[in-house]
């Protein structure tokens, strides 16, 4: 038997990248996943990849509270419960601060941390009737350090810390446990969207392992914190960066 089997998970973002990636893991340590992301050909295309893997779409955006709740209480319906949750949905953008555009700081702002209220707020009540669970939050190890023109960025994974820390003090006495994933840097479709081969070479090279994590080296320790084998560990903000962050910038 898989280390999530019998469990119900729900994972935003994951019609490609981290979230997809994440999404695959706990659907083959035996979970019944519903992913949801607001691109509905990359998450059709995402499903056909599944095959022979329990996973279920649903077309959201999480920015949408409403939409949020629906399709939460959907797949929990279906699936008799809820057990885990996955807040990875993301906008990015890179730019000055001084001329970020208000449209995009909105938007990011609405998906990055508003869609991480509206799921919590929605996924909640399900994990409590479960009499326990996981939620994990996708941080980055920006927080950690200085990178131009990610002000925004940044400052929303800033809130995904300090979010999770008052998320695990609510949730603690019900048993549910709540951490953060902060991954290095990681080439997927949207990250591809603001650095390019020189950037990523960069970063490579300044990592202690000379290596860059990849979104399934990411997925397993997601599938970590949501087993059995995490069960003391809550509250808690996990780097999986190759080292990149003790050494500096």
């Amino acid at each position: 038997m898989g280390r999530l089997q019998g469990r119900a998970a729900f994972v935003t973002g994951a019609a490609g990248g981290i979230g997809l990636a994440i999404a695959l893991a706990m659907a083959r340590e035996g979970a019944r996943v519903g992913v949801a992301d607001i691109n509905a050909d990359l998450l059709g295309r995402a499903i056909d990849d599944a095959k022979g893997l329990d996973i279920h779409a649903y077309e959201c955006n999480v920015a949408d509270r409403m939409a949020v709740r629906h399709a939460v209480d959907a797949h929990a319906e279906a699936s008799g419960g809820l057990d885990i949750l996955v807040n990875n949905a993301v906008r990015f953008h890179y730019a000055p601060l001084a001329e970020f555009p208000e449209d995009i700081a909105s938007q990011m702002l609405d998906v990055g941390i508003k869609g991480v209220y509206w799921c919590f707020q929605a996924a909640t009540p399900h994990l409590i009737r479960r009499g326990g669970g996981c939620i994990i939050n996708l941080s980055s190890i920006a927080v950690s350090m200085a990178i131009p023109n990610a002000a925004v960025y940044t400052s929303i994974k800033g809130a995904i810390d300090a979010l999770t820390r008052q998320q695990a003090a609510e949730l603690g006495p019900h048993g549910i446990r709540v951490n953060a994933l902060a991954p290095g840097s990681v080439p997927t479709p949207g990250a591809n969207s603001v650095i390019d081969a020189s950037g990523w070479k960069s970063r490579a090279g300044k990592s202690v392992l000379k290596r860059l994590p990849t979104a399934e080296e990411i997925a397993d320790a997601a599938v970590f914190l949501a087993s059995d084998e995490a069960k003391s560990i809550t509250g808690v903000t996990l780097k999986i960066d190759s080292g990149m962050t003790i050494t500096g910038p």
